[in-house]
């Protein structure tokens, strides 16, 4: 019963998931655009990172084949979510131009 309780208390070390901080504009836009323009910035820089780790390991650099993949994953994840939430918009779009007044 003691090595149950002693291997519980490995859970308190667990360290904790890192805050997420909200999208902040950088271009001085304020509101809806603002967050957007910010986060089409973060998804090239992503795309970017990418580009240059693969053209690091075809070159012969020291990247290793594993964090080039981590980040061709990471860029196409964003990029799916960047489509998603565009979808979204669009969406939303055509309903309130459907509504009549």
């Amino acid at each position: 019963m003691s090595n149950s309780i002693g291997s519980l208390g490995v859970i308190g070390n667990i360290s904790p998931l890192p805050k997420l901080s909200p999208l902040e504009p950088t271009t001085g836009e304020g509101g809806f655009s603002g967050v957007l323009n910010n986060a089409l910035q973060q998804v090239n820089q992503l795309s970017g990172g990418a580009e240059q780790q693969i053209g690091s390991m075809l070159n012969g650099g020291n990247a290793d084949m594993s964090s080039v993949m981590i980040a061709v994953e990471k860029a196409d994840v964003a990029f799916q979510l960047m489509m998603q939430v565009r979808n979204k918009i669009v969406s939303a779009y055509q309903d309130i131009e459907k509504m009549q007044f």
